[in-house]
């Protein structure tokens, strides 16, 4: 057994560590207890990956004037095709026109494996993963291995400018 030798002012090395060690422990669990979340609304968790990642919250949030969510524009109507669409990875979205002024969005993560869609072409909305493709209609399964379909995400689209709702 070895002995420990008091340090000035009467504390062990033994007990100083000890005291030093509950003291990081009891920091590291009261961040780690925090409900709040260090990522913005409509990104993915910090840690999420593709194959985790989840459509962004819109839950508080409330369309502006401008037709964007939280006074934010998704996109403006020119950046969107006639009969195409584009991916917003970032915010987990899609948005297509499916034909001329008709705007449809819906959840850019993938409802096999969760992963996120790459790109819109030939009237089908496309995960890189393991090829599912969805409508840009109505969000449908087009080609398997997806069983389900892309959820809808309501939109507001106020002169040029599209938001979520």
């Amino acid at each position: 057994m070895t002995h420990t030798s008091p340090a000035p002012g009467g504390a062990s090395r033994r007990s100083v560590v000890a005291a030093v060690g509950a003291t990081g422990l009891a920091a590291a669990l009261a961040a780690c207890g925090s409900d709040e979340k260090s990522t913005t609304p409509g990104t993915p968790d910090a840690d999420a990956t593709p194959d985790t990642a989840r459509p962004p919250s819109t839950a508080g949030q409330e369309s502006s004037a401008a037709g964007a969510t939280g006074g934010r524009a998704l996109a403006r109507t020119s950046e969107i095709p006639e009969g195409g669409g584009k991916v917003f990875a970032d915010r987990r979205v899609v948005v297509t026109q499916p034909s001329k002024g008709e705007f449809k969005a819906f959840s850019a993560v993938c409802t096999h494996q969760k992963c996120v869609v790459k790109d819109v072409s030939d009237g089908t909305i496309n995960c890189p993963c393991h090829g599912s493709k969805f409508s840009i209609e109505d969000g449908s399964v087009r080609h398997d291995p997806a069983k389900l379909p892309l959820p809808e995400m309501k939109i507001s689209v106020q002169g040029d400018s599209i938001g979520l709702v």
